[in-house]
């Protein structure tokens, strides 16, 4: 097999040693009439319906008669097991080799017995040389051992040699310590965590983990469940066979539990569940899963944490120590949003998407030669439908197998960070899928989602609701977060939907919800959740970005919890988006009536921190792409574009980009093909990409457009009720650099002599360089400008003491700067 598990079978005849290959009776357990199994448990176990699988499997330690002494008795277990389908089990001391030595036949001790078979007629063991006919075969094999002498018996002192024999009549032999022979696995400490919301490293406590317990290397797992009537791990080593490994229920938590020895990093598993009227549900993956099948497959794999991230030696430390600086609000942030699947597709290779190695090598030089900040990707977490972009995973801390390994993510923002590029992940803890492998009635019953469907149903997407006024879930989902921020270094969460957490009746009717214990729509359990989320990534992880996709009037989003705020750091502004596209659609001749789409967000700016986002939602479902939305014919959309870009680029806020727009993309955002890098053949395509690589190195190269994005005095408005003409002029400035004016003309007639007042210089020699134009000729314009400089005149205008004459190209953006 492909990696180490308990099923590691070895050829009896080809590999077997000669001092192993013996008579089933020799050395034989004790006499079946000496142990009695409870028929009723053996039956269940047989059904796949026991509970408590310890309560019949794994060994019991027989006490010795009064008058023996410990000199002259030795140890003596009695043994239960359960391997269907075996044809002999045999027992073997197991010696004090080190744990990668126990995989080879010979590293085991002296013969110990041979356990006999449960005889389903007779309710009595039988060995395998006593039968002349076939019967049928209970697979529960049980008898007693007594164990050498030794000074230090190893904690787990004996090991299975369990034989297979297949159709062919060929044994194969496979050796593996008793999988319930091993005590409590989790502490109570980790439960009472868990329980209560609060276990931070809740993926290194549940889920799958590669350990070794009692010097026995194999997979502990841990599964919530409470009212499951029986949980067992199913997978490749034990031929998915629910029967095989049923685990052992923690009471107090819901938690069920087992380790499997010699299992390793790669196996695959899902948990098969009985819930708790009896039935049997779906294969289900691991909600904690960190690694899983490539879609469409849906299990869940094993993975070795000192092969994921910890064990990783990353070479970020130096962006680390400095984020917390470096992603302030007074830093410039500009974001480059990727959907990793479709950035760039290979179409002689079907099509297929680039892993992760790929993308470092070819998405990341070109992000940071486009100037941008940040990439930010959809979601990358693994997700059955890939339709969704994303936004409807269920394991919440597996990258997904797309495209590649976890280990290769972890590369990947190790090589952005070393290029000097933060990475930020959308992340959606408002809703879940409904697949039935999936968290929908994981154990039978509603446990990640609300029961009422007026609570758990998302009416937009059918999806499941998350309950976050249980404190399981909202502790998974805190954990969910921290996995990716602080053991993938990513530097910050995109937190999808905030708007549909926030509004108990969001895209429902009257009568289809349910008003919280004030009788309000507010939903007081989602408000504390996000709370506790952005206070808890405030702690532990410094300089961390938690930015909200929230689009009403919510208050105090950005606002800090300690003065009744959200906590997060970023809103995104999605009326400035809405107003602003809303009036570069309009044809130019009606722009004077929609003056406000561009003033009105000035009102509001500052009220909280925002991303300006020109995202994939807008570029997609019908809506047309960037270009298609601008007015105008061909000329004009290209330089309207270019217009927009400008005015966004010195506008307050931080700038978000959809991949495509950075070039005119023409067609809308389909997941399944790339955007048209061929367009870059056109100049006009290229003269746009060029414009944004020079605004991101403008925008970072100047305090002045982004030191006080969140601050009113870094902004000030000179040309704002020019509806006629439809221009636009403002300053950005700092305490301690040189301000920068924008002038905006949005429409196509080119205005000469323009007069514009300034604040005063400190010299006569007032000159004002014009640093940025986008009719320049370079950028696909007419070439109109002010060539360059110019002189401020001692005439007043605007409110200030001097002015600029300036020639305003049709549909543009300048942007001058006191020289």
């Amino acid at each position: 097999m492909a990696h180490s598990d308990p099923t590691r079978l070895i050829d009896k005849g080809a590999a077997m040693p000669a001092s192993r290959r013996k008579s089933l009776t020799e050395a034989p357990g004790a006499p079946p009439s000496e142990v009695v199994l409870d028929e009723s448990l053996v039956a269940r176990l047989m059904q796949g319906r026991l509970g408590d699988p310890f309560a019949l499997l794994g060994p019991r330690e027989i006490a010795d008669a009064p008058e023996a002494t410990q000199k002259a008795k030795a140890k003596r277990l009695r043994l239960c097991c359960y391997f269907p389908g075996a044809s002999a089990v045999q027992v073997y001391a197991r010696t004090s080799a080190a744990p990668d030595e126990l995989h080879a036949p010979d590293s085991t001790g002296s013969l110990l017995g041979s356990l006999h078979e449960w005889s389903p007629a007779t309710g009595q063991g039988e060995s395998d040389h006593d039968q002349e006919a076939p019967r049928q075969r209970s697979g529960v094999f049980f008898g007693e051992v007594k164990l050498p002498r030794r000074a230090v018996q190893p904690p787990i002192p004996y090991v299975f040699h369990v034989t297979w024999r297949g159709a062919d009549g060929r044994e194969t032999l496979q050796i593996t310590e008793d999988a319930y022979a091993f005590g409590l696995l989790l502490s109570d400490f980790d439960l009472h965590l868990f329980r209560e919301g609060r276990h931070r490293q809740l993926a290194r406590c549940l889920g799958s983990q590669v350990m070794q317990i009692d010097g026995v290397e194999g997979v502990r797992f841990a599964v919530w469940a409470p009212n499951a009537q029986r949980v067992s791990v199913i997978g490749d080593f034990n031929q998915w066979d629910g029967r095989r490994n049923p685990m052992r229920l923690r009471q107090s938590a819901g938690v069920w539990e087992l380790f499997v020895p010699r299992l390793g990093d790669g196996a695959l598993y899902k948990y098969e569940i009985i819930g708790p009227h009896g039935e049997l549900l779906p294969g289900k993956a691991d909600p904690m899963a960190r690694a899983t099948e490539v879609p469409p497959a849906t299990a869940s794999r094993v993975i070795d944490d000192s092969k994921l991230v910890s064990g990783r030696r990353w070479q970020d430390a130096h962006w680390l120590q400095q984020r917390a600086q470096g992603q302030t609000r007074q830093a410039p942030m500009s974001i480059y949003e990727v959907h990793a699947a479709s950035w760039l597709r290979l179409p002689g290779e079907g099509n297929r998407n680039l892993d992760w190695n790929e993308l470092a090598d070819r998405l990341i030089p070109y992000v940071k030669g486009m100037g941008f900040t940040h990439v930010e990707l959809l979601p990358v977490m693994e997700h059955p439908f890939g339709g969704s972009w994303g936004y409807q995973p269920l394991s919440q801390f597996a990258p997904s197998a797309r495209f590649g390994p976890p280990a290769e993510f972890a590369t990947f923002v190790d090589a952005c960070h070393r290029a000097g590029i933060g990475v930020l992940l959308d992340w959606v803890p408002a809703h879940f899928p409904s697949d039935p492998h999936g968290l929908a009635y994981f154990d039978g019953t509603p446990l990640y989602e609300h029961g009422d469907p007026r609570e758990g149903i998302h009416q937009d997407w059918n999806t499941h609701i998350y309950n976050l006024g249980r404190h399981e879930v909202r502790g998974f989902l805190i954990a969910s977060a921290l996995e990716w921020l602080e053991h993938f270094h990513v530097d910050g969460l995109r937190v999808d939907a905030v708007a549909s957490m926030l509004y108990r009746d969001y895209s429902r009717s009257s009568g289809q919800w349910v008003p919280n214990i004030h009788g309000g729509r507010e939903n007081l359990e989602a408000v504390d959740f996000l709370r506790e989320l952005n206070q808890t990534v405030a702690e532990r992880c410094p300089g961390a970005l938690m930015i909200a996709e929230e689009s009403t009037a919510w208050p105090g989003v950005t606002a800090p919890v300690s003065e009744g705020g959200l906590g997060f750091t970023y809103k995104w502004n999605m009326g400035w988006m809405h107003d602003t596209l809303r009036y570069v659609e309009l044809d130019s001749i009606y722009r004077r009536y929609h003056h406000h789409d561009i003033t009105f967000g000035m009102i509001y700016a500052f009220s909280e921190s925002f991303v300006l986002p020109i995202s994939h939602d807008e570029v997609v479902h019908g809506k047309g792409t960037l270009l298609q939305k601008m007015a105008g014919d061909a000329w004009q959309r290209f330089a309207n574009l270019r217009a927009y870009l400008g005015f966004m680029w010195t506008h307050p806020g931080k700038k978000l980009l959809f991949m495509g727009c950075e070039f005119a993309e023409t067609r809308e955002f389909d997941p399944d093909r790339s955007p048209h890098w061929d367009l870059l053949d056109d100049a006009h395509h290229r003269g746009v990409q060029r414009l944004v690589r020079d605004l991101n190195r403008l925008y970072a190269g100047t305090p002045a457009l982004y030191r006080h994005d969140t601050e009113a005095k870094g902004f000030s408005w000179v040309v704002g009720n020019d509806e006629l003409n439809s221009v636009f002029a403002y300053l950005r400035q700092t305490d301690d650099e040189a301000p920068v004016l924008v002038v905006i003309n949005m429409t196509p007639v080119p205005r000469h002599h323009y007069r514009i007042g300034v604040p005063p210089g400190q010299t006569q020699q007032d000159r004002w360089e014009e640093i940025l134009n986008t009719d320049a000729d370079c950028y696909g314009g007419s070439h109109l400008g002010n060539g360059g400089q110019l002189r401020a005149q001692a005439q007043a205008c605007h409110g200030h003491a001097s002015s600029l004459v300036l020639t305003l190209p049709p549909l543009s953006t300048l942007v001058l700067r006191r020289g």
